[in-house]
C-alpha cells in the first residue's frame, strides 16, 4: 500500500510540474450512503449517463474464455459484437477515430509517432509528452466531448487519448492527464466520484484501461501477467457496474477496444536491420508496421530497396498504399510504409518470448476489437455483424440526442435494429 501510494503521489509531482492548469482531484474510494439500519439510502432520480470504456489490446476473440466473467455477463445482458479496427490498427488512431467518426487518415492522428512537414525536425511520440500534449497535432480533430459542451452536455474523459490536450485552446469540464501508474482501481473510483457530484455530474464519461495491452506487448500475449490484467479491468468493469446500480444511476455502457492483439513467436521476429540501411533511411516506429523516411536525396535508393522487401513484409510507397485502406492522403502520413504479415514483426530489439502485436491488416481476426452495450437504450441478447469502429462515433452521438451529421466515415446502421426506441 505504501510503495502504491508513494508511486501516486509522485506521478501526481510530475504532472503537476508539466501543467499550470489544475485538474480535478483523483477520487478516494467511497461508497453509497447508508441507512442506520444498512440499506441504501434513498437517492434523487438520475437521468441516464453515457460511459464508453476501452481496454486497450483485449480483441474480441479473448471473451468467453473463463478470463472474462463480467465482460461475459454485460454481453448476455445486451448487446456485443466485434468491430474492425481502422488502419493502421493502433492505439492512438484508433482511440481518435471512435470519438470523431473519421479514418486517421482524415483527423489526423495517422500513427502512434507521426512527422508533420509544418513541423520540420519534431518527431510526435504517443510515450513523450513534449510532443503528445502539445495542441499542434491535435488541434484538426474535434472529438465529441468537445462537441458534447458546445451543446451544454458535461463531459469527463479519463485518460482517453488526446482527452488530456487543450485541443483548439477547449477542454472537457473534468479530465486528468494520463499516467499508466493511476491504477484502473483508481480510474473507476474517480469516475463514480465525478458521478456522485449533484450539480456538476457530467452525462458523457470515458475511460481508458491500457494494463492488457501493456502486458501483452512487454511481458507475453497469454502469459500469467497478460491473463491477470484482463482479470484485473474484468473486475473493474463489473465492480463500475456494481456501483452503479447501488447508486441507483442509469447508465447505457458502451465497452469496446481499439484493437486485438496478435502472437509472435520468437522464430516469427526479424530485427529491424533486415529491412532498415542507416546509410540512406531510418524508420520512426518498428515491429509489424514500419514509418520509413529517406534520407534528404535518397528517395530512388530506398524505392529501389523496398521493392524486394524481406519475406514476410510488404511495402509501398505512400501513394500506392491499397485503397481499401483509406490511408495516404494525409500529409503526415510517411513517404514510404510496411507491413508484416499477421504473427511477424521486424522490432529494433526483438525479445525472447512471444509477444502480443497489433498494427496488422485490421481486416484479419485476430485484430478484431470487441464491442459491448448495456443499458436501458439497448435491446438485451443480440449479437451484432462485424463493423467499422467509426460507426462507434454515430452511436454515441445518438446516446447523448445530438443530432445526426454528415461527412463522417461512419453510420449508425449497425445499431438501428438493436436500440429500444424512445
Amino acid at each position: 500500500m505504501v510503495r502504491r501510494c508513494l508511486a501516486l503521489l509522485s506521478a501526481l509531482a510530475l504532472a503537476a510540474c508539466a501543467y499550470p492548469y489544475t485538474p480535478p482531484a483523483l477520487a478516494p474510494v467511497s461508497r453509497p450512503a447508508e441507512t442506520a439500519a444498512g440499506a441504501l439510502a434513498p437517492t434523487e432520480a438520475r437521468e441516464p449517463v453515457t460511459i464508453l470504456v476501452s481496454i486497450d489490446g483485449l480483441g474480441a476473440n479473448r471473451l468467453g474464455k473463463g478470463l472474462t466473467p463480467r465482460l461475459d455477463a454485460l454481453a448476455a445482458a445486451g448487446v456485443q459484437g466485434s468491430m474492425r479496427p481502422s488502419f493502421p490498427s493502433n492505439t492512438f488512431p484508433n482511440h481518435m477515430t471512435m470519438v470523431t467518426g473519421l479514418r486517421p487518415d482524415r483527423h489526423g492522428i495517422v500513427d502512434q509517432k507521426m512527422r508533420d512537414p509544418a513541423r520540420p525536425g519534431v518527431t510526435f511520440r504517443n510515450t513523450d509528452p513534449l510532443t503528445n500534449r502539445d495542441p499542434f497535432w491535435w488541434n484538426g480533430t474535434d472529438p465529441i466531448w468537445l462537441q458534447a459542451e458546445r451543446a451544454g452536455i458535461r463531459t469527463g474523459p479519463l485518460h482517453w487519448v488526446g482527452a488530456d490536450v487543450a485541443i483548439n485552446g477547449k477542454r472537457p469540464s473534468l479530465w486528468w492527464p494520463f499516467d499508466n501508474a493511476i491504477t484502473a482501481r483508481q480510474r473507476v473510483d474517480t469516475l463514480l466520484d465525478w458521478l456522485r457530484r449533484p450539480s456538476d455530474r457530467p452525462q458523457l464519461l470515458l475511460l481508458y484501461f491500457d494494463a492488457v495491452d501493456r502486458a501483452s506487448h512487454n511481458l507475453g500475449y497469454d502469459s500469467p501477467e497478460e491473463r491477470a490484467a484482463i482479470a484485473d479491468s474484468d473486475a473493474e468493469i463489473g465492480r463500475l457496474a456494481d456501483a452503479l446500480a447501488a447508486m441507483r444511476q442509469p447508465a447505457n455502457l458502451v465497452i469496446v477496444s481499439d484493437h486485438g492483439m496478435a502472437p509472435v513467436p520468437p522464430e516469427q521476429i526479424r530485427p529491424l536491420r533486415d529491412v532498415i540501411d542507416p546509410a540512406i533511411m531510418e524508420s520512426i516506429t518498428e515491429g509489424p508496421l514500419l514509418a520509413i523516411y529517406p534520407k534528404p536525396g535518397r528517395d530512388a535508393e530506398v524505392a529501389a530497396r523496398l521493392k524486394r522487401p524481406p519475406a514476410h513484409l510488404t511495402c509501398w510507397a505512400k501513394q500506392a498504399i491499397p485503397a481499401r485502406f483509406r490511408y495516404g492522403a494525409h500529409p503526415r502520413v510517411p513517404p514510404f510504409l510496411c507491413m508484416a504479415d499477421v504473427g511477424w514483426s521486424f522490432p529494433e530489439n526483438p525479445k525472447g518470448f512471444t509477444k502480443g502485436e497489433h498494427g496488422y491488416d485490421p481486416a484479419d481476426p485476430a485484430i478484431a476489437a470487441l464491442f459491448i452495450a448495456q443499458g436501458p437504450a439497448f435491446r438485451t441478447g443480440r449479437t451484432l455483424p462485424r463493423f467499422a469502429n467509426t460507426d462507434v462515433y454515430p452511436l454515441l452521438r445518438n446516446l447523448l440526442g445530438l443530432p445526426p451529421v454528415t461527412g463522417i466515415d461512419g453510420s449508425d446502421a449497425p445499431f438501428r435494429e438493436i436500440m429500444v426506441k424512445r
